[in-house]
């Protein structure tokens, strides 16, 4: 690579892209075409969102995301 690869802007155009799926309009589409974008839209912003949230480092030319998916801690009341 002859540029530098910069994870924080990586990290930072996906949290755009998860704004702008969330943000955007349903074009006039009809039937089953508009369920199946609907759908799609959810499964993006998912991706996209997820990915934005990734701790990201380059180490020896080796990008690694980390995701957690474990659900939250819930406080236990006593």
């Amino acid at each position: 690579m002859s540029e530098i690869f910069d994870v924080s802007a990586m990290i930072e155009r996906f949290a755009k892209r998860a704004l702008a799926v969330k943000e955007r309009g349903i074009p006039p589409i009809e039937g089953p075409e508009r369920q199946r974008f609907i759908a799609q839209s959810k499964v993006d912003y998912m991706d996209y969102a997820m990915l934005a949230d990734a701790k990201a480092s380059l180490e020896d030319g080796i990008l690694r995301l980390e995701i957690d998916l474990r659900p939250p801690q819930q406080e236990q009341s006593q």
